[in-house]
């Protein structure tokens, strides 16, 4: 039998599903696997271990691309844990913000007055956006522009959707 093990037996070792193992794969983060004769994949037994770093990684909020970064470094020979603390340093300080902000809101909460909005007055008028403190990467950047795009999206939609009031008193329903 050859050394290794399959991408079943690494799914079920280690609890992520073959598809993410591909994408993992796909993306550089897990080296190029082995085929048998019959073209199934085969991994190194030491595939576990970097997938325990990279499940907690993700669990710390690193982005895949960070991952990535992270591993090619230790592939080369180079000791990452510096960068891996600047990159941890990083995203406590944008969490600060973020907890700060989501605390001015509810510090801030009053009645809403009757105020429309698409979903919830008080974080629609308080913003909701967070201000990087840092110049992000470019990982960071990209996604909080498909964010904004995304939820501009969500916004149109559902102020299509929305009744207007005075429809509502004709109907009876105020």
């Amino acid at each position: 039998m050859e050394p290794g093990l399959l991408i079943g037996d690494v799914a079920a070792r280690s609890g992520l599903t073959r598809k993410a193992l591909r994408l993992y794969e796909a993306r550089g983060i897990l080296p190029p696997a082995t085929r048998t004769p019959s073209g199934y994949r085969r991994y190194p037994a030491d595939v576990l271990g970097l997938l325990a770093f990279i499940g907690q990684a993700r669990r710390l909020g690193l982005t895949l691309a960070e991952i990535r970064h992270i591993v090619t470094l230790r592939r080369a020979g180079a000791a990452p844990c510096a960068h891996v603390r600047a990159l941890l340093q990083q995203k406590a300080t944008d969490l600060e913000g973020m907890l700060a902000e989501v605390r001015r809101i509810l510090d801030s909460w009053r009645a809403t007055n009757g105020r429309l909005a698409a979903v919830c007055p008080h974080i629609e008028g308080k913003g909701g956006e967070v201000t990087w403190r840092s110049k992000p990467s470019r990982s960071v950047r990209r996604a909080s522009t498909a964010r904004k795009s995304s939820s501009t999206a969500t916004k149109s939609v559902s102020a299509k959707m929305r009744t207007p009031p005075f429809s509502r008193r004709r109907n009876g329903t105020s």
